[in-house]
């Protein structure tokens, strides 16, 4: 018998979402981490998934969850310089990564 497949994001026991921004990451994890910077930036995390690891030809990449509240009309951020400083060349990690 097969496993129920996981349900990733909020439970149903969570609060409904009512001023929350839902958002669903895919990247290496340093671009995982200037997005999540950038992003609490914008707002406050009030909920923070676990970061799930891709297979196939994603190996490498992972998946997250991020809620967060965000005030509306307020006036985009700038990116943090720990954000400009995680940007990775997308093409040379491609062509070093290891099979998984």
């Amino acid at each position: 018998m097969r496993p129920a497949p996981r349900r990733d994001g909020a439970s149903p026991r969570d609060p409904h979402l009512t001023g929350s921004l839902e958002v669903w990451l895919t990247g290496t994890p340093a671009e995982l981490d200037a997005a999540t910077a950038v992003l609490t930036a914008a707002g406050r995390v009030v909920q923070h998934g676990t970061r799930w690891p891709l297979t196939g030809a994603d190996a490498g990449r992972h998946r997250l969850y991020l809620r967060l509240t965000v005030a509306a009309g307020q006036q985009a951020p700038r990116a943090p310089d720990i954000a400009r400083g995680a940007l990775i060349d997308l093409d040379t990690a491609r062509a070093n990564r290891r099979p998984a």
